[in-house]
């Protein structure tokens, strides 16, 4: 599979007189929505567009439900959802409290698929043939 890519430049703040460095950017070509996801799951399984739409509305009413429960959200080869936290520094362990917290993400790490599609990606710099 082939990624392309453009480029962005980006001063680094805690240099300003240094000039600007080039980055490679991921540029998307589109979406994937729940339409054209569940025409791709009834074209590989049993179940029809309806079924597999209404299956992904159960999955993603389910795993905010889980995660907010406090557990991690396994699924095998594709990976795994957990909450991490953002914090306040406290000296001591008794100084932090629920009130230190400021924020909360949804941590993905890929599982064993997710990784090989990641390790066997080419790029393409976009205009480039």
């Amino acid at each position: 599979m082939t990624v392309q890519f453009t480029t962005t430049s980006k001063k680094d703040f805690r240099t300003p007189e240094a000039p600007p460095k080039f980055y490679a950017l991921a540029k998307s070509i589109g979406r994937a929505d729940k339409d054209r996801i569940s025409t791709l799951v009834a074209r590989m399984s049993s179940m029809s567009s309806t079924d597999s739409i209404g299956m992904m509305e159960a999955f993603l009413t389910i795993v905010p439900d889980e995660l907010a429960e406090g557990r991690i959200v396994e699924l095998g080869d594709f990976g795994s959802f957990r909450i991490g936290l953002s914090s306040e520094g406290s000296e001591t362990p008794e100084e932090v409290t629920a009130d230190k917290i400021t924020g909360a993400r949804v941590i993905f790490t890929p599982g064993r698929r997710f990784k090989e599609v990641l390790n066997n990606l080419r790029y393409q710099k976009e205009g480039n043939e």
